[in-house]
């Protein structure tokens, strides 16, 4: 039988271990993640001020000193990923390829992933004014590939002898519409992954989605690969979002009025990131800074020179 002195050393030592551990695990993720950097992230390139997740909105996020980029992706019919929010294309400020508008009565025959790219790539994004955001500069633009932006942010970085981007993208699932809307989250994530890797952002994207599903397929293939939840339900805890994807995530991101003193401790306790979404008023990025966010996802990264001061 143990006796009290081997006990009490034995004790101390597992301690000790799991505290090592703990401390590695925490310092590997921190350290992947670039900690002290406070993210700069253009939602959707600069929506406010350009036609939404276009090249041209990532180039003037780029000029406006962003250091992420935030993205979204679909597939294809035809096994293309592309760069556009909703899973079929909005009216609000999308045309149809003769110029014509339509309703939303007709964007479900528009859904991406029942249209081959050689025709999404036809509609006209940018010219029709969109009302939500007046800022918005009006300028002809398309629908790119995954593959076409990430080449042409990269060659314009390079050009300007600037430093590399980080890639936010966002894998746009529901377990509702499986089938239609989009593959199932396996096939999207492989799909998105080899266009990535045949790039050298190597170290410098990030994968987030509120879809725990392709979160898991990238934990259990791609486990280098940082990934980040995003929430904006209020009624569902930390703690119950965590336990339903089994492992915690490099980043939480929630919707910014989720933020609290108490959510930052608990996600930096827990080594996560916290960068929340969509904040579009100076006085609400001030208090997202002055909480100690890790960073902010804005419309309006014009605002970052100000509140960066």
């Amino acid at each position: 039988m143990m006796n009290l002195k081997n006990l009490k050393s034995t004790l101390f030592l597992f301690i000790a271990v799991g505290t090592a551990l703990m401390s590695v695990s925490l310092q590997t993720t921190a350290q992947r993640l670039k900690p002290k950097l406070f993210y700069t992230v253009g939602h959707r390139g600069t929506r406010g001020l350009m036609p939404e997740n276009t090249i041209q909105a990532m180039k003037k996020a780029i000029d406006l000193g962003c250091n992420t980029i935030e993205i979204d992706i679909h597939l294809t019919k035809d096994g293309q990923v592309i760069v556009y929010h909703d899973n079929s294309f909005n009216p609000d400020y999308t045309l149809l390829p003769g110029g014509k508008e339509f309703t939303e009565v007709d964007r479900k025959k528009y859904t991406f992933y029942q249209m081959n790219y050689a025709d999404i790539r036809k509609f006209i994004i940018g010219e029709k004014k969109y009302s939500s955001f007046p800022q918005q500069k009006q300028v002809r633009c398309y629908t790119p590939l995954l593959s076409e932006l990430i080449d042409s942010v990269e060659a314009y970085t390079k050009i300007n002898k600037l430093p590399g981007v980080n890639y936010l993208i966002e894998i746009k699932s529901n377990p509702l519409t499986d089938g239609f809307e989009q593959p199932v989250p396996e096939i999207l994530v492989d799909k998105m992954m080899a266009v990535i890797n045949t790039r050298e952002i190597s170290k410098r994207f990030i994968i987030q989605s509120f879809d725990i599903r392709p979160l898991k397929v990238m934990h259990q293939k791609y486990p280098e690969i940082p990934v980040g939840l995003l929430t904006g339900d209020r009624k569902v805890s930390l703690s119950e979002n965590l336990s339903a994807m089994g492992f915690n995530p490099d980043f939480y991101n929630p919707h910014y009025g989720m933020v609290t003193p108490e959510l930052i401790d608990s996600c930096h306790s827990k080594g996560m990131l916290i960068v929340p979404w969509t904040v579009n008023e100076m006085a609400d990025m001030q208090k997202m800074k002055k909480l100690k966010v890790d960073g902010i996802i804005t419309d309006y990264p014009n605002f970052f020179s100000d509140l960066l001061k």
